[in-house]
């Protein structure tokens, strides 16, 4: 079995060997869309993070046989091309649950402790300077007994729940998809949770129901010294409108997605000029050592499934 390991840098230093004892493999760190085709060629498995699989490299290839994506999202294989093709897909799901739930309060306690400032003022050597034993130029926060308002209770958002829950906070969450109905957390409208909720985290896919799901319409909702924080998906929230408002509201904003990813230079986060309010990472949440290992064994088990 002749495998390709398209983007292993989106892996970053994770064991590849697994994939060793399965066929003759062939990794690359990284496939721009020109390289492709030609990587294709003789392959009968893909391995891609995010690398785009179209209906013509399929047709190009009909020695294709299983096409695995190192991550739960498909929209990068032509779904209905591969059924037509006979050529098999696999995602992997649940991997990265308590990754992504951990950084979610990463990112809250960055913003609620101002962490980012009090660190700062310590490598300035401004504490040696100091009259008295303590510095509490930033107020900082306790979460228990705020209101913390879920939006998409899938399994990550259960888990956050469960955590938020867990430190004292009063608990609500919203459904994206309209189904979600059988939480025992109490379930409100969007327009409630905005407005009433001292810490909002998105945990949704993006679609047709949660892209621009938070506009400048619903930033003005949000109550004073409210945080937001998107675990879900770049373009649930217009960046632009989120950036007009960190520097106009009394609201805070951690993300670590984008709607383009990497980073654009012109990126109005960047502009921000209330840059404590704001903490960006790149798209890190999913990645802790323990979810690339479960990552990288779902996908072997595809295989192995896919082979037997």
């Amino acid at each position: 079995m002749k495998i390709v390991l398209l983007d292993a840098l989106t892996l970053g230093d994770s064991d590849l060997s697994v994939f060793d004892t399965l066929g003759e493999l062939t990794v690359y760190q990284t496939t721009d869309a020109q390289q492709t085709s030609e990587r294709l060629v003789g392959q009968e498995v893909i391995i891609t993070n995010k690398v785009v699989i179209t209906a013509q490299h399929m047709a190009d290839n009909p020695q294709l046989k299983l096409i695995c994506i190192s991550a739960t999202g498909t929209n990068n294989v032509d779904l209905e091309a591969a059924k037509i093709a006979g050529i098999e897909v696999k995602n992997v799901s649940g991997y990265s649950t308590e990754s992504v739930s951990q950084a979610t309060f990463s990112l809250l306690f960055q913003l609620i402790h101002q962490s980012r400032y009090y660190d700062q003022y310590v490598n300035e050597k401004k504490w040696c300077e100091s009259p008295v034993f303590t510095h509490i130029e930033r107020s900082f926060f306790e979460i228990k007994g705020k209101r913390w308002g879920v939006i998409a209770m899938g399994e990550i958002g259960q888990r956050v729940a469960q955590l938020a829950s867990a430190f004292g906070c009063d608990v609500c969450y919203y459904s994206t998809s309209g189904k979600n109905s059988q939480q025992s957390i109490p379930q409100v409208d969007l327009q409630t949770l905005l407005s009433e909720c001292d810490v909002i985290s998105i945990h949704a896919p993006l679609n047709a129901q949660t892209e621009n799901l938070i506009a400048a319409e619903q930033l003005k909702l949000l109550k004073p010294g409210a945080i937001m924080l998107n675990l879900g998906r770049g373009g649930i929230i217009d960046e632009s409108a989120m950036a007009t408002a960190l520097d106009t509201q009394d609201i805070y904003h951690g993300t670590d997605v984008l709607a383009v990813e990497p980073m654009q230079e012109n990126h109005p986060y960047l502009s921000v000029k209330s840059e404590h309010r704001l903490v960006v990472t790149p798209h890190t949440a999913w990645a802790s050592v323990e979810a690339r290992v479960s990552l990288i064994e779902k996908v072997a088990n595809n295989i192995r499934t896919f082979i037997a």
